[in-house]
């Protein structure tokens, strides 16, 4: 379920997703809440482009610690790419 920071406490949240574009947002989305998870989304600059390198906006997924394999790996049955961990 989507979130706001303070929900989350003195947890460390860990970045899982950037998704670029909303209609990619709004899938991202439904897959957490389908998952029962608990996720903070917020939007943040992030560099793209190859050529024309530029600063971009996008939304920017982060779930708590406890919840980051189940996360990842539902981003990844579902055919998306998570961020790497750090």
């Amino acid at each position: 379920m989507r979130q706001p920071p303070e929900f989350f406490g003195d947890q460390d949240l860990d970045l899982v997703y950037i998704a670029k574009k909303l209609d990619e947002a709004l899938v991202v989305e439904k897959l957490f809440e389908s998952a029962e998870l608990d996720y903070h989304v917020e939007p943040d600059t992030y560099k793209g482009g190859v050529i024309f390198a530029s600063e971009r906006i996008g939304a920017f997924f982060y779930v708590a610690l406890n919840d980051n394999a189940a996360t990842r790996e539902t981003l990844a049955n579902a055919s998306y790419q998570p961020q790497e961990p750090k």
